[in-house]
């Protein structure tokens, strides 16, 4: 057990994808901003997007300088551009060369993942930083959420994908 407060060190990140996701509910997202200010923000939602076969995940189109993140080693940042206008971010789980991350939908007051990145200054600067205090974005531990106060649906655009894909409940939501 990690210490309220405590930087998540990689070794947390590195299970499998849907264990991470809704383990990451209640945590805090850190952020040390450019003027030096360090926001601290409640995760709240999240989704998991788990490996080669998930059609909705990156990497079932296989490895390429954008999802090479996504091959990398768990507790990294995987950064991409949505519509060419939001950056998303996502925090890559298990296992180097297994690709899958947990997508970061809301924190705090941010109830989408555009805006979120947009308040935290998050852009492609930040794709494949560690989770580390050093790399001015970093998660710390916090008590364990009651899955019981914890709604899940299917993820949210999605729906390119096709079934099964486009109805896994890999969305959890804190109510």
């Amino acid at each position: 057990m990690i210490k309220a407060g405590k930087a998540l060190p990689p070794s947390w990140f590195a299970r499998p994808v849907l264990e991470v996701a809704p383990d990451l509910l209640g945590k805090t997202l850190c952020r040390k901003m450019p003027a030096g200010e360090i926001v601290r923000l409640t995760i709240n939602e999240v989704e998991a997007y788990n490996g080669h076969t998930d059609k909705a995940c990156h990497a079932s189109k296989g490895l390429t300088p954008r999802t090479a993140p996504l091959f990398g080693p768990p507790g990294h940042a995987y950064v991409y551009l949505c519509y060419g206008i939001h950056w998303l971010l996502n925090f890559v789980t298990d296992t180097p060369d297994y690709p899958a991350a947990v997508l970061i939908r809301g924190v705090g007051p941010y109830d989408g993942p555009g805006k979120l990145t947009k308040a935290l200054a998050i852009t492609k600067t930040e794709n494949t930083l560690p989770l580390r205090r050093s790399s001015l974005l970093w998660i710390e531990d916090a008590p364990a959420v009651d899955l019981a106060t914890v709604k899940t649906t299917p993820r949210i655009g999605v729906d390119y994908a096709g079934e099964p894909w486009v109805s896994k409940p890999w969305r959890w939501v804190m109510r």
